[in-house]
C-alpha cells in the first residue's frame, strides 16, 4: 500500500512567513552547516524560503524530513526546553531568522496561532507519516516507501543525491541490505538507474519482492 505524505497548509505557511519577513534578519549559511536555535541566547525562528533543508534526529543524525518548500522552523523548538532534532542545510539556500519572542507577538497582533496551529499540525502529521515508512515495516517496504518518495522528486534533485545516500540517511539500514534490493530492482526492470546510482525512472514495484 502507498503511503501518501500529509497535505502542506500552503496559505497559513504563508501568512506567517510574511508576517515574519519584516523583522528578519538574512542567515549566511553554507552546505551541510547546521542551525542552532538560539542565537546570542535567544530562541529563534528561521524562514526557510528557497533550497533545502532536512530536519535531524539529534541523537544519531538520523534524517526524519527534508524541506523543498518554504516553511517556518522553530516554533516547538522555542516553546520546549527539550530540543530533539537539529536544523541541516543542504544546498545553498535562502534562509532568514527572527526572534522567537516578537514572532509569537506577532502572531498574537496579528491573530496567526491558527495558522501556527495548521504548520504543528503538518509537522506532526508529517513525523506519523515517517514512522508509517520506516516502523514494523519490512526491509523491503522501507526501501519500496522511500523509492516511492524519492520519485516524487525533481529530477535535479535525484541526480544530486544517490538512492543509497537517500535511503541510509533516512533509514540507518546497511549499505549492503539497500543495494541488494536496488540490485534487484533494476534486474526486474522495475526501476533505472544512471551511473552513481541516482535514480531516472521507476516502473510501478511489486508489494512482495
Amino acid at each position: 500500500m502507498k503511503i501518501m505524505p500529509p497535505e502542506r497548509p500552503e496559505a497559513s505557511i504563508q501568512r506567517l512567513i510574511s508576517a515574519l519577513m519584516p523583522v528578519s534578519t538574512p542567515v549566511s549559511v553554507v552546505p551541510r552547516k547546521r542551525l542552532s536555535w538560539s542565537y546570542q541566547g535567544k530562541p529563534q525562528f528561521y524562514l526557510f524560503l528557497e533550497g533545502e533543508v532536512s530536519v535531524l534526529r539529534a541523537s544519531d543524525g538520523l534524517v526524519m524530513a527534508t524541506a523543498y518548500e518554504p516553511l517556518l522552523f522553530g516554533v516547538a523548538e522555542a516553546m520546549q526546553a527539550v530540543h530533539c532534532q537539529t536544523l541541516r542545510v543542504d544546498t545553498q539556500a535562502i534562509i532568514q531568522r527572527t526572534d522567537a519572542a516578537q514572532a509569537m507577538a506577532i502572531f498574537s497582533e496579528n491573530d496567526l496561532w491558527q495558522d501556527v496551529a495548521a504548520a504543528l499540525s503538518y509537522f506532526s502529521s508529517y513525523l506519523f507519516y515517517r514512522d508509517a515508512l520506516v516502523v514494523q515495516q519490512r526491509t523491503y517496504s522501507v526501501i519500496s516507501n522511500h523509492l516511492q518518495e524519492m520519485i516524487q522528486l525533481p529530477l535535479e534533485t535525484r541526480l544530486r543525491i544517490s538512492i543509497l545516500e537517500y535511503i541510509q540517511e533516512r533509514t540507518h539500514l546497511s549499505r549492503s541490505t539497500v543495494l541488494n534490493i536496488i540490485h534487484a530492482l533494476k534486474q526486474g526492470d522495475y526501476i533505472s538507474t544512471s551511473r552513481g546510482g541516482y535514480l531516472l525512472e521507476m516502473n510501478p514495484l511489486p508489494e512482495e519482492f
